[in-house]
């Protein structure tokens, strides 16, 4: 019931004069009831939005309404070589095989590690410096597709970040010293990014093979927070197949990089790294 349309009708029905007939009234509150003077909203502002009619309680939208992303992954150096990220095929998407145990297996008396410190040209050229390290290679891991490419990487739709695989001494280099190079090459604190390089694949991540690894990139973590103001973004988790990178991204700070600068990878070499050479 709407009290105030009543009270309008009403008003209606008393000014009219007494002589006329029944069928006159019942107009007269028709009319009040079909053309109200003010709008519903201000005759009652407790009516239920569901009971008017559909035209007003209901916005009208075009049908092909679907929202259209204008984002673009960002391109970095022609996205590294590479010329542009393409979309990978789903059919190409494995993610049993991706997301499986790295089942590579390192040099008698050696281990692996994997760190994703953003773009991997400069993290390589810092773990090829640490004493004790025998091998490093970059590439892609913790994502979903099988095989990627570094377009596939680029196109920020298939999760893997770029990271190194180190190949180290135990009994020269313990684990505690690749994180404490990894802590010092990147600002951990910055998520899906390194100073210009923005993208999933740039995550800060440690990636562990076994429980003592994990065991020391925690506690390291923890450290490394109290020194910093800021919330560390750093994933850890255990280290999946790793998708070695096209070949021109080996080593390329110490080939010489685009310029053809060679930077030295000796070990325990100070010299900064140039990031794109």
């Amino acid at each position: 019931m709407l009290p105030s349309v009543s009270r309008a009708a009403a008003a209606a029905v008393s000014s009219s004069s007494s002589s006329s007939s029944s069928s006159s009234s019942l107009l007269l509150i028709s009319s009040s009831l079909s053309k109200p003077s003010a709008p519903l909203s201000l005759l009652n502002p407790f009516l239920s939005l569901s009971k008017l009619p559909v035209s007003l309680s209901k916005p009208t939208f075009p049908q092909n309404s679907r929202l259209v992303s204008s984002h673009k992954p960002p391109m970095n150096i022609l996205n590294k070589l590479g010329f542009g990220p393409k979309t990978p095929d789903p059919s190409s998407m494995d993610s049993s095989i991706a997301q499986g145990p790295d089942d590579d297996v390192p040099a008698p008396g050696q281990q692996f590690a994997q760190f994703g410190a953003g773009c991997f040209w400069g993290v390589e050229l810092a773990f090829q410096r640490v004493p004790g390290v025998s091998k490093t290679e970059v590439g892609y891991t913790q994502g979903f597709l099988h095989n990627p490419t570094y377009e596939d990487v680029c196109s920020g739709t298939s999760n893997h970040s770029e990271v190194v695989r180190v190949q180290y001494d135990p009994k020269e280099c313990g684990f505690e010293t690749l994180l404490d190079a990894f802590w010092a090459r990147h600002d951990p604190t910055t998520l899906n990014r390194q100073g210009n390089d923005v993208g999933t694949q740039y995550r800060s991540g440690i990636y562990y093979y076994t429980p003592e690894q994990e065991k020391a990139a925690r506690e390291s973590l923890e450290q490394q927070q109290k020194l910093l103001n800021r919330k560390i973004v750093t994933e850890i988790l255990p280290a999946k197949k790793f998708y070695r990178a096209e070949e021109y991204h080996q080593q390329y700070l110490a080939k010489g990089g685009r310029f053809g600068f060679k930077q030295s990878p000796a070990k325990g070499c100070n010299d900064p790294i140039r990031c794109y050479g």
